[in-house]
């Protein structure tokens, strides 16, 4: 890759509020749907409300005027912009034979399962965590087994001790979420490489969603699992994608990274007997331009996310007593600890919902430990989040005011 693409000097607008009505979008065009009513200001599913940037849309629009769009393999460029954002992105060498296009990291988590796991067999998360860790397995007869985070000192900690302390012939999978949804965090080395051990020591496979990796704040580091040993190679999957970091999940971007030639053959030898592995031209033009020319944006938007969460912190600390913000080190993401303010589950939905007009995520619905807890994303003009969070100040103190503390 031409390391001149890093030091292009664009500025972006990110204030910029663009109507996402009427164009089939989950997060603006489901709310009756999915929370019983319209007219809410969305602030929930993981997509940002930014525009996709310019260089995508260029690489988008020039293949499109060749006008035909028959089978398309995955180009040396699109293998090699991947290889190459993941050197300069995480240090991390990779291998071409070692990546393969998945449509879609959920997806590719059952897939993962299907392959390598049967009815019955146990599947480990770490709650609270994203919803579909858990409803996948499920749906898919595999049982559950809960390792919570536990919170020291108000900082979240995986809990080693109660992980052996599970562990038994059933535990064929681990879902590991780095960096976590919805609390943010960007696990230390010293984490993972324990938690490596530990699954490499009882043939556990780790399948790791990293498709937060890009979006980790300065001060932290991100360790993509597979990097981190032999021990945690022998025993992974990791999975990426630019969907989340340049705003692309539509387009279906996801990948999988195997160092592994055992699990490697066998996942491939899967994907591939199915045509799973299998891009559109959309997915590889769009992620090859986005890992030749994303430095620069990706740069401008954390600092832009960075200063919503500050606004964010700041606002709540001083106007919205009850409510902590939890402050994420990666992503759009903010984990909101409403567990001061004394409410039901069902009455913390209805502050936000009916007492405010604010969609975000029921923290429940990430398991145990989500209880009394919202998920809040400010990929949003900051304009918005302040028409927010207003909102939310207003709806708590018509609350208290009515005596419903």
């Amino acid at each position: 890759m031409n390391r001149e693409v890093y030091m292009e000097i664009k500025q972006y607008d990110f204030d910029e509020v663009i109507d996402r009505s009427g164009t089939d979008s989950i997060k603006f065009d489901l709310l009756k749907e999915r929370f019983g009513k319209e007219g809410l200001l969305p602030l929930w599913v993981a997509d940002m409300d930014f525009r996709t940037p310019d260089f995508i849309l260029e690489a988008i629009r020039s293949r499109c005027t060749h006008e035909l769009f028959g089978y398309t393999f995955p180009s040396d460029g699109y293998f090699g912009s991947i290889i190459d954002w993941v050197a300069h992105t995480h240090g991390w060498e990779t291998r071409r034979e070692w990546i393969r296009y998945i449509p879609g990291i959920v997806k590719g988590i059952s897939f993962v399962l299907d392959c390598f796991t049967a009815p019955g067999d146990k599947v480990i998360i770490q709650p609270p965590v994203y919803h579909p860790f858990r409803i996948v397995p499920e749906a898919m007869q595999r049982e559950v087994a809960y390792n919570p985070l536990k919170l020291v000192d108000g900082v979240y900690e995986m809990d080693f001790e109660h992980l052996e302390s599970i562990l038994d012939g059933r535990c064929k999978a681990f879902i590991l979420c780095s960096p976590h949804n919805p609390g943010g965090m960007v696990w230390k080395r010293e984490t993972l490489e324990r938690l490596a051990e530990i699954c490499a020591r009882h043939n556990l496979l780790v399948i790791s969603d990293e498709i937060h990796a890009e979006m980790v704040y300065p001060s932290f580091t991100h360790h993509p699992f597979s990097s981190l040993s032999e021990a945690a190679a022998s025993c992974s999957i990791t999975f990426m994608a630019p969907s989340k970091t340049f705003n692309i999940a539509g387009i279906v971007t996801s990948y999988a990274i195997i160092p592994d030639r055992r699990i490697r053959e066998k996942f491939y030898a899967y994907l591939h007997a199915r045509e799973l592995d299998e891009g559109t031209i959309f997915a590889y033009t769009a992620t090859t331009a986005a890992y030749t020319h994303g430095a620069g944006w990706l740069q401008q938007l954390r600092a832009y996310l960075m200063e919503n969460v500050r606004f964010v912190a700041g606002f709540i600390a001083s106007e919205i007593p009850g409510i902590t913000v939890y402050l994420p080190e990666a992503s759009f993401l903010v984990w909101l600890d409403c567990r001061g303010l004394k409410l039901t589950q069902e009455e913390l939905v209805s502050l936000f919902i009916d007492g405010a007009g604010l969609a975000l995520n029921d923290g429940s619905m990430f398991g145990p430990g989500g209880e009394g807890y919202m998920r809040l994303n400010v990929g949003c003009p900051r304009r918005v989040l302040e028409q927010a969070l207003n909102a939310l100040k207003a709806g708590f103190n018509s609350r208290i005011r009515d005596g419903k503390k």
